[in-house]
């Protein structure tokens, strides 16, 4: 796997630290600040990838926020601002990554073609009542990686799609003090346990590399059996 990355972020400080941790450990990495929501912000990503290693191989769209809210109180602008950086956003950045990756194919036919990768989840196909604008977003996110796989096979372009489970990050920090959120998450995950950011990330490895190189528009869901568990819920008195 290539090791020449760039981090783009929205919060260019800790993309900043997290280049270093990067570099410290052996690996050539920069950070670029980057509102995903924005065009011309996604372009310059690119093509600071490009100014700084000559071309762009993988795509990781990994950006994603989540605003809860009842259904019925759940604001225009909180459906906006989820479906703007989670759906929009990978629109935006896959595009200009694969803009990049098409011209360069047509200058040197020999290039392998580059992969992108997009973050979708489990709410991409189930539903939580208070998420309604992050459940759009992800099953958009899957319907895009499909159609992106399709447009871009004829430049040798594989596009897929991560799908996680519950996982141990920032979103989740609650149930590292709150035990009933915790019993919540593993009484619908039959692994019995939280999934760890790394865990997602071999999978994002495995997708980007030749590994999968027959894999296009394809989701595969890290999600500790979730999605195969047919719960039940309380049922109201009669």
């Amino acid at each position: 796997m290539p090791n020449e990355v760039v981090l783009a972020d929205v919060d260019l400080p800790t993309a900043q630290r997290s280049a270093h941790e990067l570099v410290a450990a052996g690996h050539a990495a920069h950070a670029v600040k980057c509102d995903v929501r924005l065009k011309t912000d996604c372009e310059a990503a690119v093509a600071s990838a490009v100014a700084q290693w000559g071309k762009l191989d993988i795509m990781v769209a990994n950006a994603g926020i989540v605003k809860a809210a009842p259904f019925l109180d759940m604001t225009e602008q909180d459906f906006d601002d989820v479906v703007a950086v989670n759906l929009k956003g990978v629109f935006l950045s896959c595009q200009a990554a694969a803009r990049q990756m098409v011209s360069q194919r047509q200058a040197d036919p020999s290039w392998s073609g580059g992969a992108i990768v997009t973050m979708s989840s489990v709410n991409a196909v189930m539903a939580i009542p208070t998420i309604a604008g992050y459940n759009a977003s992800k099953g958009g996110v899957n319907g895009l990686t499909r159609c992106m796989a399709l447009a871009l096979a004829p430049h040798g372009i594989r596009v897929n799609g991560v799908g996680p489970g519950s996982i141990a990050t920032d979103v989740l920090a609650s149930v590292a003090t709150d035990a009933a959120a915790r019993d919540r998450i593993l009484s619908r995950t039959p692994l019995g346990r939280i999934g760890q950011p790394e865990e997602i990330g071999d999978v994002v490895a495995f997708l980007a590399s030749e590994a999968s190189s027959y894999m296009s528009g394809q989701v595969l869901y890290v999600d500790g059996g979730r999605l195969a568990l047919n719960y039940t819920v309380p049922v109201p008195d009669s």
